[in-house]
């Protein structure tokens, strides 16, 4: 059996988020794509074990105007198609509802969601997540939920926070894998998006990052690896807070 885990971003920055973290430790190949930059991506071979589609800053249906776009479309059907881990972050979870057929874009009157949010359990999946939890946003798009989901957690401006389709494909609104240090260069580019209806000043999301973040990365951490189906050997400690 291989180990790649094929990652598949939509901008630049530096490859230090939990979900990176997760696979070097736990003994996998992480491998980054970056269609929107030119590259390529290959066809799917037994060695690959899971992927993962980032946020970013596209339209999910801007396939016209991004036609890189259509290359990570195809790539979504093919794992779907093999049955391989499928993880859909902000972004990436907007392009899965779209691979079927589900309407993506945003909300009017647009109600940003950046900082530190309360998400809420459906119940439907006890094993999913606790009643609730605090994660990190920074969004103002959206999406119908596919008509074969089962949805598995809500917020108070955003339903469709979490969802699973079969066993092993999740798309998540949010974004567990972005740390401290992640979200800080966040608040450095945000520019007006402070400002934006429905965004959190800085200084609370500062402190619902030092009251909640722990809690949210021990909570990635177990969810990854039971996504990935592995038990890792260790997990540095230096990084399950940060």
């Amino acid at each position: 059996m291989g180990n790649r885990v094929i990652l598949i971003r939509h901008g630049h920055g530096l490859n230090d988020d939990r979900v990176m973290n997760y696979l070097i430790d736990a003994g996998f190949t992480p491998e980054i794509r970056k269609p929107f930059a030119g590259e390529k991506l290959e066809k799917l071979t037994d060695d690959i074990v899971g992927t993962v589609i980032y946020g970013g800053i596209y339209n999910a249906s801007d396939t016209e105007l991004h036609p890189f776009l259509q290359e990570e479309y195809r790539w979504i059907n093919d794992a779907l198609n093999a049955n391989i881990p499928v993880l859909g972050l902000c972004q990436g979870a907007q392009m899965i509802a779209h691979h079927f057929d589900e309407w993506t874009g945003p909300r009017n009157p647009a109600i940003y969601e950046f900082g530190y949010y309360k998400i809420t359990s459906t119940g439907i999946d006890p094993d999913f997540m606790p009643d609730s939890l605090y994660v990190t946003q920074y969004h103002y798009h959206t999406f119908d939920l596919p008509k074969s989901a089962i949805l598995l957690a809500s917020s108070n401006d955003y339903e469709n926070q979490a969802f699973r389709i079969g066993k092993n494909i999740y798309g998540f609104q949010f974004h567990p894998e972005i740390t401290i240090e992640g979200f800080r260069r966040w608040q450095q580019m945000a520019g007006n998006d402070h400002h934006k209806p429905g965004s959190q000043d800085i200084s609370t999301q500062n402190k619902l990052m030092r009251e909640y973040d722990a809690d949210q990365a021990l909570w990635f951490y177990s969810f990854l690896e039971k996504f990935f189906d592995h038990k890792p050997a260790t997990l540095r400690t230096t990084n399950m807070n940060a």
